[in-house]
């Protein structure tokens, strides 16, 4: 499939770039309330500070289940362990040979990660002698910009040649001492920016519809969970890139609060707004993850507070916040169908829906595109001699970069305590906010558009409307589907709390999918 460079270009800055215009907005300089970048930073740290330090609540196993191997899920194949009735040889055995012959297995997995068996059989041996640790013999796949010791980690990028990681980063290192077992390098967009069409790697196809995106940037992540590969994947989000392939490929994503994971070891898009974080295919699944990969870790200058499943509430009495105007606004109507469908569910289990007006987003949405695209041209700069070599899209957006000028990128910095105030303000009287995912279902591979009620639009004018503010203020963030849209494909909505109620989140997630089955929906095996 050949697309143009002028199309991805159009098409991956299109409602991103705002014209430069005073910041009216703000405060004077005299006044004693103007604000600076960090204390957006200062406001997020005061919350993680109220974070107790609670052990870890970890669901309990559901019921051993039948079926095959690759269809189970985190919490499914650790009481399949426990019982007896398979183990982590077995199950690695069988997601390597359903790699080998899936599609996703060509296109979603870049590598293999060396020692995976061993670490299977490590993991065998601890379930049997009652030594398991939390997430003992559970594959993950690990995003293509987390290093991984002893892995290929290539940002998607031909500028990296044939690097592989000395070190995890901490997130991997984590995951491991938790017992769970690294299996494969996933596809990402270049440096986590790029397009839909990488140069080094090609495209990753969703499993749903091999015509369609996964969405970006954790391409690889998306496509390998909803193809059954694996119960578990690394993605970061920085604009969305998280949540925006769990709503186009039927999974469950969560984006933590910022700074909950720490970034070391993950190669940086934009450290104003990086995040790292677990996909998987329920909210449960990722309560069972978050305990273990959360907490500083003495590195990132950003890590900060825990996990606290303590945090979690029952959905009667919860006030849901419903929002309105920008979030609602070039929604398809299925999409704004389903999303309505989940606040009736959370609704009849005793949530109460409280109508929520969060202000002005469309500035906030393109500074936190300045941002992005201002950081990812400074991290660049080394490499600008072989601009050549880059994805049109990842160029298209370092280009754009280096046309801000200075006060373009210090006034969309300045505005984001602003912004976060603001959110949180509107976030006072209600414990979430739950918003619908994506305007519409996945981008065309061949167009790079997004189908909204029959218009084509081009796909960075929907794909992260209702994702990015929550990048741009940190707040923790949760896409799940909610069913079907017009052609059959997953469609989603997000689920948002205060900082550092990544739990409350996911609470809602598990109790909203107990209620429902969209989760356990898989794509139709590959002929």
């Amino acid at each position: 499939m050949t697309v143009s460079d002028a199309l991805i270009a159009r098409t991956i800055l299109a409602g991103t770039v705002a014209e430069a215009a005073p910041a009216r907005d703000l405060p004077s300089a005299w006044e004693r309330d103007a604000p600076e970048p960090a204390q957006a930073e200062r406001r997020l740290l005061e919350a993680a500070h109220a974070i107790g330090d609670a052990a870890p609540i970890v669901p309990p196993l559901p019921p051993v289940q039948a079926g095959p191997l690759h269809a189970l899920g985190i919490g499914a194949l650790q009481a399949a362990f426990a019982a007896g009735a398979t183990d982590p040889v077995t199950l690695v055995d069988a997601l390597k040979a359903r790699i080998a012959r899936h599609p996703s297995g060509r296109d979603a997995v870049l590598a293999l990660v060396p020692g995976a068996e061993t670490a299977a059989e490590e993991s065998a041996r601890r379930i049997r002698t009652g030594e398991a640790r939390p997430l003992e013999g559970v594959p993950f796949g690990v995003k293509d910009i987390v290093d991984c010791a002893g892995a290929p980690v290539t940002c998607g990028s031909h500028l990296t040649g044939a690097r592989v990681a000395d070190t995890d980063a901490t997130v991997v290192a984590r995951l491991r001492a938790a017992g769970a077992i690294p299996l494969a390098m996933l596809a990402t967009t270049e440096f986590a920016c790029g397009s839909a069409h990488n140069p080094r790697y090609g495209a990753v196809a969703n499993p749903w519809n091999r015509a369609r995106w996964t969405g970006g940037s954790s391409t690889g992540s998306g496509a390998a969970l909803a193809a059954r590969l694996m119960p578990l994947a690394l993605g970061t989000d920085t604009g969305g890139s998280i949540r925006v392939p769990s709503a186009w490929c039927g999974l469950t994503g969560l984006k933590p609060t910022r700074g909950l994971v720490p970034r070391t070891g993950v190669a940086p898009l934009s450290w104003t707004l990086d995040h790292v974080g677990p996909m998987a295919r329920s909210a449960e699944d990722l309560a069972r993850v978050m305990p273990w990969i959360t907490g500083p870790d003495g590195a990132d200058p950003h890590a900060a507070g825990r996990y606290d499943a303590t945090r979690a509430k029952g959905l009667s009495g919860l006030r849901v916040g419903v929002p309105d105007g920008w979030f609602t606004a070039m929604q398809d109507e299925a999409v704004l169908a389903a999303w309505q469908a989940m606040l009736l569910v959370l609704e009849r289990q005793g949530a109460r829906l409280v109508p929520v007006d969060l202000g002005a987003i469309a500035t906030a949405h393109q500074d936190g595109y300045t941002i992005v695209m201002a950081e990812l041209a400074s991290l660049q700069e080394p490499d600008l001699d072989r601009a050549a070599a880059l994805d049109p899209g990842t160029r298209a957006r370092l280009e754009q970069g280096r046309l801000f000028s200075a006060t373009d990128y210090l006034r969309a910095l300045r505005r984001r305590p602003v912004v976060l105030e603001q959110v949180l303000d509107a976030l006072a009287a209600v414990d979430v906010l739950v918003t619908p995912g994506l305007g519409g279902e996945a981008a065309s591979l061949d167009t790079l558009t997004v189908e909204v009620d029959g218009a084509a639009h081009p796909l960075q004018a929907v794909l992260p409307r209702n994702t990015m503010l929550f990048d741009y203020t940190g707040l923790p963030a949760l896409m799940l589907p909610t069913g079907r849209g017009r052609t059959g494909l997953p469609v989603a909505a997000q689920v948002v709390a205060k900082p550092y109620d990544d739990a409350l989140c996911l609470g809602v997630g598990a109790a909203f999918q107990r209620e429902t089955g969209h989760h356990l929906a898989a794509p139709p095996e590959a002929g």
